[in-house]
């Protein structure tokens, strides 16, 4: 192939301050590094269609059809860096700057792109503040109109080595801390009943669009419309709209922001179907009315063959996505309203991001929070069940005590907790979890799990939760069942690091310690102050026979969790079958660990 000129957008972007963070701890940075490229970065960019140029150290460079598709997928990245670095200390957190232009480049014959066009990209990423997105001139034209944005105007600038001065417009997505947070998206009058009575967000699944010109097709995609409708109606988190309502809009030219101001519901998804032959490809896109902005989008190709078959593996990756992206987006509104606005169910919100740090600190910070949502609304399940889980994670590690009696209290607002939400499987399953995790009654406590499970298969977080139970509790390749389904439906869930580091323990208590080292390195990696995952860290590099590389994440582990003894975590180990137990502690043991 000869080369050729090309007219594309172009995204560079960079970790601000990687020359400190690599000297600081160079092997945590380049691995907490791949583990972002691998499980956030990359699936991003191939969501918005974007190809990797290439990688140079720190830095990265994609090519993109359209500057929206840059847009949003700078976007989608930086925002999803801000739960990444939730709990995260300030001098270890990877922070992007991106810049994005539309520009002629040269497309070489092995892919690689020169020219102009690259060298302003790479210039914009360089002066992008932290968590910020540069747009040129160009490019701020072609999105200005299609995307809900505010930026600010930095006016003409000289960049580095470009002959002339550019117009240069910043997004900012996610600030870094003590970064001044500039820009947000423009706030918009809020849908009305946009929240029902009970705090709960509301959604509205419209009818897809069949973009095939095939009538035969239109049951397939109601169909499918229908069983997300179904699914996302397990979730008591979310009050769904029923089809009999959003299929009045089927058909029809609509603007999302008047379909919700109509429908009262704070979330729409909309989507297309459209056939090629034995092939169908389906686009579906989730937006907050609120802002007009997308909050996650995605497209599936499959095949005829067995329609009903991709019709439900669409459904469960749909649903599968929906529910962290929600999530995220209701804790940012949550922490966005004055603290004097608070209700039961923002506290709840606000908690979750401390909850999910899983560190000591950040863990009295969420349990503060969730005991004023339980003060304000005493019956409030997802509360009571999620105090709980706050203190079974201080007792699974050790951690100082909260109260005079931290399991009496976790397993009291538990047995509340599922008294209060036995209809809601998120509270029913976080209760079930700590009765068995921390109350070690494995009876009510897996037979919770499991009917979690079977009123909401497809959420990530039940699967999860439950699957851990059952690990722990004494049946690992069932636990493993669930974990790897949790792990298919929620690669955007904030605690995606805690599902890697359980599917490792299964595979360890399994027999197979190299696929168990391999997932405790990817979560290691993501989250580098969770204790936890060097309990499947250590033993299976010592099964490995790779012991200097065990002393050396054992050192890592005593430096989170110092003092710590091979006596002391055999005792707080949630874990019920004495040789899973012993394998970890020998492990530790033959590390190096004092007795």
């Amino acid at each position: 192939m000869s080369d050729h000129r090309k007219l594309v957008a172009i995204l560079a972007a960079d970790v601000v301050g990687f020359s400190r963070l690599a000297g600081a701890d160079e092997d945590r940075t380049l691995a907490r590094l791949r583990a972002l490229r691998s499980d956030l970065i990359d699936p991003t960019i191939a969501v918005h269609q974007g190809r990797v140029v290439k990688r140079t150290g720190d830095g990265s460079l994609v090519e993109f059809r359209s500057v929206v598709d840059a847009v949003r997928c700078a976007i989608e990245v930086q925002r999803a860096m801000v739960e990444r670095n939730a709990g995260v200390p300030e001098d270890r957190r990877i922070v992007f700057r991106i810049g994005i232009h539309l520009g002629d480049v040269v497309e070489e014959s092995d892919g690689d792109l020169m020219g102009d066009g690259v060298n302003i990209a790479a210039r914009l990423q360089t002066v992008a503040a932290p968590g910020a997105i540069c747009l040129s001139e160009d490019a701020y034209r072609q999105v200005k109109a299609r995307l809900d944005l505010s930026v600010s105007d930095l006016g003409s600038t000289q960049l580095k080595n470009i002959a002339d001065p550019m117009r240069i417009y910043s997004l900012q997505v996610g600030a870094a801390p003590g970064s001044d947070p500039g820009p947000q998206p423009k706030p918009a009058a809020p849908a009305a009943a946009a929240v029902t009575p009970s705090g709960k967000p509301s959604i509205a699944v419209l009818p897809f669009t069949n973009m095939s010109g095939d009538p035969e097709q239109e049951y397939f995609v109601d169909g499918m419309v229908e069983d997300i409708i179904t699914a996302l109606s397990r979730f008591n988190q979310l009050a769904v709209i029923a089809r009999n309502s959003t299929f009045t809009y089927k058909g029809r030219a609509v603007d999302v922001r008047q379909v919700a101001a109509e429908l009262g519901v704070r979330y729409v998804l909309e989507g297309g179907v459209r056939k090629a032959g034995n092939r169908l490809r389906i686009t579906g896109q989730l937006i907050d009315a609120a802002t007009g902005a997308h909050l996650w989008a995605e497209r599936f190709d499959g095949d005829l063959q067995d329609v009903f078959d991709l019709q439900d593996k669409i459904t469960a990756s749909v649903v599968g996505a929906i529910e962290p992206t929600v999530l995220k987006a209701e804790i940012e509104r949550a922490r966005r309203k004055p603290a004097e606005n608070l209700d039961a169910y923002d506290l709840y919100l606000r908690a979750l991001p401390h909850v999910y740090a899983m560190r000591p600190d950040g863990n009295l910070l969420g349990y503060g929070l969730l005991t004023k949502a339980i003060e304000l609304e005493p019956t409030y399940a997802p509360a009571l069940a999620f105090a709980a889980w706050c203190l079974e994670q201080r007792l699974s590690r050790a951690w100082p005590a909260v109260g005079t009696d931290d399991l009496g209290t976790a397993v009291a607002l538990a047995r509340r907790a599922a008294a209060a939400g036995s209809d809601d499987p998120l509270a029913l399953v976080t209760a079930s979890f700590v009765l068995v995790m921390a109350g070690r009654e494995y009876g009510p406590g897996l037979d919770g799990v499991r009917r979690a499970v079977e009123r909401n298969p497809g959420s990530g977080h039940v699967n999860f939760l439950a699957g851990t139970a059952l690990v722990c509790g004494g049946d690992p390749e069932a636990g493993l069942t669930l974990v790897e389904r949790a792990m298919a439906l929620g690669p955007l869930d904030p605690g995606y690091y805690m599902i890697l580091t359980v599917a490792g323990l299964a595979h360890l208590f399994g027999g197979r310690p190299a696929r168990a080292l391999e997932l405790a390195e990817r979560s290691a990696a993501l989250n580098p102050d969770w204790d936890t995952a060097y309990w499947a860290l250590v033993p299976a590099y010592v099964q490995l026979d790779r012991v200097p590389e065990a002393q050396a994440a054992l050192r890592k582990f005593v430096a989170l969790a110092p003092g710590s003894t091979a006596s002391a975590i055999r005792n707080y180990l949630p874990v019920r079958d004495p040789r899973s137990r012993d394998m970890i502690v020998d492990g530790f043991r033959t590390a190096g660990l004092p007795e």
